[in-house]
């Protein structure tokens, strides 16, 4: 039989569209995560079939040829295999899949018959995902670890539907991260990625004050957090809550590492990163403030 059609060609094959779709929605190119994710799903689904009966993947239509050539008994004039729409649907029938909308969707724009309507549609694809290669791998009896290699835990917490999905979000945001760090320092001595880490935070201990904003008293703080993803010093951003004649109330609404890029747009995406950033009060009066350094933990 064609090499090309053998579990382990399809398992491999699956393993590097996986990678790459995770490169992509890391990089917030999600149309291009949907269509990898769609190319993985398709040749996993294939590569269980297969594990099952090479016949499994015979498409059925015209003449039976394909049966024979997948049973080794004589060579097709042309291999049809199925596709990733009626895989998934054998993969149902054997009951190693459940039915599901979001799954249907990913395959639907891996086959161009569907287009995301946004971003933020193609990226909410990304659990059903991660689900459905958990799904598939644990029918195979094999490791997870050894599929998504450097991904596992992202692909993991994006499968995690116990978690909250805030919390979700920002751990595979801070996976992504790390490795974007990561990567730019493949190839170099490891030194190189110590001295940026150590080296000072443009405007790190900056004073601070109360800024106004169109009408509105702003306050920014570069607090030289630790960050959750490479562990070099973030900028953690205080906006004013409450205030009373003598006192201003001001908690943490963003947080930003210019090193590895990882953004965080809220107290709550803040505190499920694992950095721990308290609401502080202190007076009007005071111009110069010392809010400590908070940390990752």
């Amino acid at each position: 039989m064609d090499n090309s059609l053998s579990f382990e060609s399809f398992l491999e094959g699956s393993k590097k569209a996986a990678h790459k779709a995770m490169d992509d929605h890391a990089r917030q190119e999600y149309d291009e995560f949907a269509l990898h994710a769609g190319v993985a799903i398709e040749r996993l689904a294939k590569a269980v079939l297969s594990s099952k009966n090479p016949i499994y993947i015979a498409e059925m239509k015209g003449s039976a040829e394909m049966l024979f050539h997948l049973g080794g008994h004589r060579t097709a004039n042309k291999v049809r295999t199925v596709g990733a729409t009626e895989a998934v649907a054998r993969l149902r029938m054997l009951d190693i899949l459940p039915a599901s909308r979001q799954l249907d969707l990913l395959i639907e724009v891996r086959n161009g018959v569907a287009h995301t309507a946004s971003d933020d549609q193609a990226k909410s694809l990304l659990p059903i995902f991660a689900e459905t290669v958990e799904i598939l791998y644990k029918d195979l009896g094999k490791p997870l670890a050894a599929f998504w290699g450097r991904w596992t835990t992202a692909a993991r917490l994006a499968a995690d539907r116990v978690r909250s999905q805030v919390y979700r979000d920002v751990q595979v945001r801070v996976s992504q991260a790390r490795h974007a760090f990561e990567d730019r320092f493949e190839g170099l001595p490891s030194q190189v990625k110590d001295l940026v880490l150590q080296a000072p935070v443009p405007q790190e201990g900056a004073r601070v004050g109360p800024i106004e904003v169109d009408d509105k008293k702003l306050l920014l703080h570069m607090a030289g957090a630790q960050c959750p993803a490479c562990s070099g010093k973030a900028s953690i951003f205080y906006d004013m809550k409450a205030s009373s004649p003598t006192q201003i109330l001001v908690t943490p609404i963003s947080m930003g590492c210019f090193l590895c890029g990882l953004e965080l747009g809220s107290e709550e995406e803040i505190y499920a990163s694992g950095v721990h950033a308290k609401a502080l009060i202190f007076p009007k009066e005071t111009e110069d403030i010392n809010f400590g350094e908070p940390q990752a933990g």
